[in-house]
């Protein structure tokens, strides 16, 4: 019986050391199979972060775009406005100048008298809002022709002037800045 009992040892202890065996192979098979599901996971976590960073790139950059748009928006809205702006007054300018030009003329005819005084005062007058304005008469006296400021209107050949020399004004011309309101009305020597 003693014999038995080492047989049955034995045989228990082969069948444990199969069962061991068996099971080492299946937790090895088990850990490879972790292994590699880990990596698959691994690398599908790793796509899945380019992923998400190639978007919040996309999205950034669409910000960016949308924010340099915005701003330019502004800028051109706020350039439109001052041309508005300037534009308006040139325009309430011009419709002032037949005024002055009637003021002057009626100076120049009245010789005295309490008449061309206040004439004169109003003239006066209206020249300081006009510099307050920042409106100023273009130079024609002693002056070159420029195309840019004067408008021609005759032409004279006269050698006691010099070549294209303002010989007479017949309308003054006013600026604001370096925008025309109304060109000067000139006659121009050779």
């Amino acid at each position: 019986m003693a014999e038995e009992k080492i047989v049955n040892a034995e045989e228990t202890a082969s069948e444990e050391i199969e069962v061991n065996t068996e099971t080492a192979e299946k937790t090895e098979k088990t850990e490879k199979k972790d292994k590699k599901s880990s990596k698959k996971e691994l690398d599908a976590l790793k796509k899945e972060v380019e992923e998400l960073k190639k978007a919040v790139e996309e999205k950034n950059e669409m910000f960016l775009r949308m924010a340099a748009e915005y701003e330019n928006y502004r800028k051109r809205t706020a350039k439109e406005k001052e041309g508005l702006y300037g534009d308006a007054y040139i325009d309430a300018v011009t419709q002032l100048l037949p005024i002055l030009d009637n003021l002057e003329r009626a100076v120049a005819f009245s010789e005295s008298g309490n008449l061309a005084e206040g004439v004169n005062l109003t003239l006066n007058m209206f020249k300081d809002t006009f510099t307050k304005m920042g409106v100023e008469e273009i130079v024609t006296e002693n002056a070159e022709f420029d195309p840019n400021l004067h408008n021609a209107v005759m032409h004279i050949d006269d050698e006691s002037f010099g070549e294209n020399m303002i010989v007479e004004t017949f309308s003054k011309g006013y600026k604001r800045g370096d925008k025309v309101i109304r060109y000067a009305m000139v006659k121009v020597a050779n």
